[in-house]
């Protein structure tokens, strides 16, 4: 398992770093001068050439990126060029907004996504198996920002239950908090469940049909003990690389949630980013949002080893 656990470990920090190099390079060719943007149209060339230097613009890309990278793998993000401020300072309390938000949701997606999935394999073909995957299959037709004006409107506006946009705020106490992220985590959560529950149905069906079922059921299980016991554990595998892949469109739809109901987080910040041409923060955000999805199909990995330790033992061989 140790020796399993290194490999991939290695493949995470190569991963990264390639993911690193990319971001930073299509960064660095995109049209547009930050320095421009910073002082205006109206800039002498002399003021633009100061500030093009004290920005490290000046230098070879390839030293450009090592400085970043080097700073970055220690925590040094570098200073925001609109705000004037290390980035590190705009992303610490802004994590506090998306990270428990994205855990909301995928924590929300999974408790629906797999009861769902094993009750429509259970019942495949019935009235059960047919109504589920029908809602599923209009959950996976519903984009996820058009899911949050919807409830907006009914839960917010009409009902008055939840806020319609804003951040209570954690120093005010834990419920404020997850009140304002409860709407926006259901609108991520609804169409990963949607797309996760098909998956998990269609991997119980094929584990339910193997050999070793139907052993346990001759030897006097019953249909749900056999289910449950031997089928749902074996069907995994697949459900948790589809839960890793997710976590990638979970962060993508955050940008957009974050937007529609006006949450400081992570997602806003590289939205404001871009529309200011604050690179630094642009491609250290993107960078570490590319090293959270990698981290988490790393974990994903390290799952496969306990869920079927023939993974783990292959990979040492």
């Amino acid at each position: 398992m140790l020796s399993y656990a290194s490999g991939r470990l290695m493949s995470l920090v190569l991963t990264t770093l390639a993911a690193s190099a990319v971001v930073f390079v299509l960064m660095q060719v995109l049209p547009g001068d930050p320095a421009a943007v910073m002082l205006g149209v109206n800039a002498q060339p002399d003021t633009l050439l100061a500030l093009q230097k004290q920005l490290g613009l000046d230098r070879p890309l390839w030293i450009r990126y090592l400085t970043w990278i080097g700073s970055f793998v220690i925590g040094d993000f570098g200073t925001s060029y609109t705000y004037s401020v290390p980035v590190g300072e705009l992303i610490a309390p802004r994590v506090m907004v998306t990270l428990p938000l994205a855990l909301m949701a995928m924590t929300l997606s999974v408790a629906v996504a797999i009861p769902v999935g094993v009750f429509a394999a259970s019942r495949r073909g019935r009235v059960g198996d047919v109504a589920s995957m029908g809602v599923a299959q209009i959950g996976v037709a519903v984009p996820n920002f058009w899911l949050g004006l919807l409830l907006i409107l009914f839960f917010a506006l009409k009902l008055g239950w939840f806020p319609a946009s804003g951040f209570g705020g954690w120093e005010n106490g834990l419920w404020p908090g997850l009140r304002s992220l409860i709407l926006p985590a259901v609108a991520l959560a609804l169409p990963l469940a949607a797309i996760l529950s098909r998956v998990t149905r269609s991997s119980v069906i094929e584990t339910l049909s193997e050999d070793f079922v139907r052993t346990a059921r001759a030897k006097g299980l019953t249909r749900t003990a056999a289910l449950w016991r031997h089928a749902v554990p074996n069907a995994l595998i697949p459900v948790v690389t589809i839960i890793g892949l997710q976590f990638s469109f979970l962060l993508a739809g955050t940008i957009i949630i974050e937007n529609v109901f006006n949450l400081p987080g992570l997602g806003r910040l590289v939205f404001q980013s871009i529309a200011q041409r604050d690179l630094i923060t642009v491609q250290s955000l993107v960078t570490l949002l590319a090293a959270s999805v990698i981290a988490v199909n790393f974990l994903v990995d390290l799952a496969y080893g306990f869920i079927d330790p023939r993974l783990a033992q292959g990979g040492e061989r």
